[in-house]
């Protein structure tokens, strides 16, 4: 079967790709720009090369096989891989150019992405910059496919593969933030059992952050909020901070920007469990292109002028009161 698999050229491929991606073989004809009867003929070869069957034609489409679902996920890599060589071979020929993917979450977001991104240009005005924003589970399938360069953000703790590196930039970690004026801004000594009752705001139930802050309350002794907004937009999150008495959780590299201009406010409640290390996470069985490396260097060193959580010192000196 591995000798067979090297004899299918760049052109089968794409044609597997292209009939699984349409659904049809009309379909994915149309979207090569060849003819139905070439589709079909190039389909046949491929799975006569192989010995296998790639696609059950039924009423409802081309359907792949179990077989054709693991060759278009190689299929893809490859595709990915030729798209970085070629862009490596354009930075060649001119050094300010370049293209680099970065999948980035909240905590990456608000600042260190912005700043590394303007830093870079200054110095290459040419370059491309892909942003794509989400959570871990959906970033990392598009890194390992080779669409991402690099996933900024905070670095997910469980996991552990041999074809990816995580690389710490700084620490992070999470508070409760309010707006100015809200009733419970001036109260001393808070914890979570004074604001268990409150309206919040909280990460949807999927991400880390959420568990993190679950797990907090659990800890407590108390149940997490049931009736709290399950939002990540930081649009819709922070006009309902200002605009209401609302609570939310927001990493400190997010919330910092709102609180120096006065817009909201941190609560004195320590969430421990939130400390997280802010970083790189990387494919470590592909080269990164010059464009990408460019980009990590410069977010080494934007990261080393970051402000620091004004709760984390405490931690650190093992004062956690309040949670």
């Amino acid at each position: 079967m591995q000798t067979l698999v090297h004899r299918l050229t760049i052109r089968h491929l794409r044609l597997i790709v292209a009939i699984a991606e349409q659904n049809s073989l009309v379909a994915a004809a149309q979207h090569l720009h060849m003819t139905q009867s070439a589709v079909t003929k190039a389909l046949q070869e491929a799975e006569a090369l192989l010995g296998i069957t790639l696609f059950e034609r039924t009423i409802k489409g081309a359907i792949p096989t179990i077989f054709a679902h693991g060759l278009i996920v190689h299929a893809r890599q490859v595709f990915a891989q030729l798209q970085q060589a070629s862009t490596e071979l354009v930075e060649l020929l001119d050094g300010a150019n370049g293209r680099v993917a970065i999948g980035t979450q909240w905590s990456a977001a608000a600042e260190l992405v912005p700043k590394a991104i303007h830093q870079l240009r200054s110095t290459r005005p040419k370059l491309t910059v892909s942003i794509v924003e989400g959570t871990n589970d959906a970033l990392i399938p598009e890194l390992h496919l080779g669409q991402l360069d690099m996933i900024v953000g905070r670095l997910p703790g469980m996991l552990e593969r041999d074809d990816v590196a995580h690389e710490t930039l700084f620490e992070d970690m999470a508070c409760v933030v309010v707006r100015h004026g809200h009733p419970l801004a001036d109260w001393p000594d808070i914890g979570l059992a004074d604001v268990e009752k409150s309206d919040w705001i909280l990460p949807r139930r999927e991400t880390v952050l959420r568990r993190q802050i679950d797990k907090a309350f659990r800890d407590a002794g108390l149940e997490t909020p049931g009736n709290a907004i399950e939002s990540v937009s930081l649009l819709t999150n922070s006009e309902l901070l200002t605009s209401s008495d609302y609570l939310a959780v927001w990493p400190w590299q997010v919330a910092n920007r709102d609180v120096l201009s006065g817009r909201l406010m941190v609560l004195p409640i320590v969430i421990g469990e939130t400390i997280n290390s802010v970083g790189v996470t990387a494919r470590t069985d592909a080269p990164m292109a010059p464009a990408a490396k460019a980009f990590l260097e410069t977010l080494r060193s934007v990261a080393a002028t970051m402000d620091v959580c004004p709760l984390l010192p405490g931690i650190r000196e093992g004062n956690s009161s309040g949670n």
